[in-house]
């Protein structure tokens, strides 16, 4: 057995950089002791709780593109009605709009 571990660690993470302003940086920073956390945490966190919300707004407006289409589709192409749809109909002109 080597003296070593050859299991993967659990988590695997990547470094990310930015350069900015010190203004930005004193401010990201009165925000993050606001709340108790760590700049970096605060950074990496807000910037994922931020592409969430691009990913969800994305999907929703491609899941409604898709749906429209969809609904447009059914109602150029509806099927002819049921019988019992027909009877209901029928029943319907005669009972109420006939009144």
């Amino acid at each position: 057995m080597p003296p070593f571990s050859t299991a993967k660690p659990k988590h695997d993470f990547e470094r990310l950089e930015a350069r900015i302003t010190l203004e930005k940086k004193t401010f990201l920073k009165h925000a993050a002791d606001l709340v108790g956390r760590s700049l970096t945490d605060f950074v990496v966190n807000s910037a994922y709780e931020a592409a969430a919300r691009v990913i969800k707004e994305h999907e929703q407006i491609k899941l409604s593109i898709k749906d429209g289409d969809a609904f447009i589709n059914a109602l150029q192409n509806a099927p002819a009605p049921s019988n019992a749809l027909a009877t209901a109909a029928k029943r319907y002109k005669k009972d109420i709009i006939s009144k």
